[in-house]
């Protein structure tokens, strides 16, 4: 196995469509989508780390970085012994991770990454809309308080939003995440496809 996982880090604040655009790209041959929020809620809700989870996730906050870096290598570490990725040969998708400057640094030695997709969308407003949208119909009772949903861009702004200066600016390209998904899925393509031949 590599010294380093070889990723492309998903960036952008709730609601701009990392989780989406991940996806999409994860069914492409040799993209491994793994998103961080996925993996938390598929916890138990009644096991001890399930119910840490549901502490922080009900209240629009992010879990610590010690704790959601253990359950990450963890969860990396089961998907490459069932063989679901092969780091050799898989470029991992890293939606949701980093989170936060203590978590960049935490993983310098875990992963190298490629290059950082930041999709961008400047109004706030439409963010907290599609992100209601979005509970309604994927039942994620975390994203419907808007209270909750406006914590999370606050918290997005002190906590997330820094990771990028833990980066060369050579690694960050900014997408522009308004349009339809398959809109910005082009975009996203246009950039992340070639990196594969690297």
């Amino acid at each position: 196995m590599a010294d380093r996982y070889t990723c492309i880090l998903l960036f952008g604040a709730p609601g701009t469509g990392k989780g989406t655009q991940g996806k999409l790209l994860g069914e492409i041959d040799g993209f491994i989508h793994l998103a961080t929020g996925d993996i938390f809620r598929s916890l138990d809700k009644e096991s001890e780390l399930g119910r840490k989870f549901l502490h922080y996730s009900s209240r629009g906050e992010l879990v610590p970085d010690d704790l959601t870096i253990e359950l990450w290598h963890d969860h990396v570490a089961g998907m490459v012994k069932s063989g679901i990725y092969s780091p050799s040969h898989d470029i991992l998708l890293l939606d949701g991770m980093p989170r936060s400057v203590p978590q960049a640094k935490m993983l310098q030695d875990l992963i190298q990454p490629l290059a950082i997709v930041h999709l961008v969308a400047p109004d706030l407003n439409d963010m907290v809309q599609r992100m209601k949208l979005r509970a309604e119909k994927e039942g994620r009772h975390d994203d419907a308080d808007e209270n909750v949903i406006r914590n999370r861009f606050d918290v997005y702004e002190r906590e997330t939003a820094p990771v990028l200066q833990q980066y060369d600016t050579k690694l960050i390209l900014d997408i522009d995440a308004i349009g339809t998904i398959e809109e910005v899925f082009d975009r996203v393509c246009n950039i992340v496809k070639p990196l594969q031949d690297r």
